[in-house]
């Protein structure tokens, strides 16, 4: 049988997911450094043939990746700011260095919210914020840190704190030491997201990323969560090439 591969390469994690014909299976994801070779295995164990992959790296020079995929498929699209897409984000900046996972999300929001101004928060080991209007233009964004970097670094660029994972249940004013970590942090964000939203109030919010539904929860707005806007965008792109091939 033959199917698609989406691949996304984070700073973190390397997420790996079979897709054909608009379903998508199961997700399978590494934290080891060699992600090629996590992806390989993937693909050396399947029973499928595979057609089109589809590749948003952060972590490496895309080189390394190309010279590895390349004999393993019909199509490889390693995702930049170069990559011919199904809707065309007519970036209105140099968009040399943007990430193929900011490219990938964008292009998500920009097929599933058509004719919404959008901001788009993806909450990961960096949390960037993008906004796609209307038209499907994307305008550009920020980065901040995500929730785990900003704990990792209070451990360590101080003396005596420990690393956490947030207390799901804090209190809003902490009387502990990990207590006012947990609610420091994530208040923290919480006031991020929420200024954010304040200053634009007309725009359709949407949250994705490892930590985009325990924040929607505590979020008063109206938002939509997902999982991973970076895959659904990969998804997209695969689609798009499929389509093309076929023509």
């Amino acid at each position: 049988m033959e199917t698609n591969l989406l691949i996304d390469i984070g700073n973190t994690n390397a997420k790996v997911v079979f897709y054909y014909n608009g379903t998508m299976g199961k997700l399978q994801r590494s934290a080891e450094r060699d992600a090629i070779g996590f992806i390989k295995k993937i693909i050396e164990f399947s029973k499928y043939k595979i057609n089109t992959i589809v590749v948003s790296n952060v972590r490496t020079s895309n080189e390394p990746v190309k010279e590895a995929l390349t004999p393993l498929c019909k199509n490889l699209i390693v995702l930049d700011n170069k990559t011919p897409l199904p809707i065309d984000l007519q970036y209105g900046f140099d968009a040399t260095e943007l990430g193929a996972d900011r490219i990938a999300s964008a292009l998500a929001v920009a097929c599933m919210f058509k004719g919404q101004d959008c901001i788009k928060f993806d909450f990961g080991t960096a949390i960037t914020i993008d906004f796609i209007d209307k038209e499907g233009r994307y305008l550009g964004g920020n980065i901040s840190l995500g929730m785990r970097s900003r704990f990792r670094a209070l451990k360590d660029y101080t003396g005596l704190l420990p690393y956490i994972e947030p207390d799901r249940d804090f209190p809003p004013v902490g009387v502990t030491t990990t207590g006012a970590m947990s609610a420091g942090v994530v208040c923290g964000i919480l006031f991020e997201i929420e200024g954010y939203i304040k200053r634009y109030p007309q725009h359709t919010v949407i949250f994705s990323g490892g930590d985009a539904f325990y924040l929607a929860k505590k979020i008063k707005n109206s938002v939509f969560a997902t999982q991973d806007m970076v895959l659904q965008g990969l998804a997209f792109i695969a689609d798009y090439y499929m389509n093309r091939n076929e023509n």
